[in-house]
């Protein structure tokens, strides 16, 4: 049993770190036309429903902008949207998207449970190149200007994981992430 964990740990923080690196890494050629709904939609805004209600459309707008996050369909420009305080981790966001660990990764989210009419606990797996790196994680979404984000705090502590790995440094908004 403890050497399960003792490999399950040495092995997840390269590969959250590549699955950051890729889940960021946005398409390399800007003429391209995808199918990806991810990619070619806008973040999707909260519902009129009392977003503390739990109710199916404020479920299924976090889980689309989480997984559109984490798609590596999507732009880097664009996941900005999807991320809250998007814009002070711009940064962040394109020194990733310059990595040259990227690979298809992909979210998907198990679950969703609003905690409040601002914040909600999502479950979610990443997987990198098909293999799944991480299961059963939880993470936060976040309701800013009326949409639906992944949680600065699910950011950072993935970058805080990573940085070693892809030689980046952690942005100091991390140190008041929430």
């Amino acid at each position: 049993m403890r050497f399960h964990h003792m490999a399950r740990r040495i092995f997840l923080a390269p590969a959250l770190g590549l699955a950051l690196a890729v889940a960021i890494t946005a398409c390399s050629s800007s003429g391209s036309s995808s199918s990806s709904t991810a990619a070619s939609q806008p973040a999707v805004a909260a519902s009129s429903s009392p977003a503390g209600g739990g109710s199916a459309a404020t479920e299924a707008a976090i889980k689309t902008n989480w997984e559109a996050f984490f798609s590596s369909a999507t732009p880097t420009a664009q996941r900005a949207k999807y991320l809250q305080n998007g814009e002070t981790f711009s940064t962040a966001i394109k020194a990733f998207a310059a990595s040259p660990l990227a690979s298809a990764v992909t979210a998907k989210v198990d679950s969703v449970t609003v905690n409040s009419p601002t914040k909600a606990t999502v479950k979610y797996d990443l997987s990198a190149a098909g293999v799944t790196v991480a299961s059963g994680a939880t993470g936060s979404a976040v309701l800013e200007n009326g949409t639906w984000k992944v949680g600065d705090d699910v950011f950072c502590g993935l970058l805080k994981q990573g940085a070693a790995l892809l030689k980046i440094t952690v942005p100091a908004a991390c140190n008041s992430a929430s």
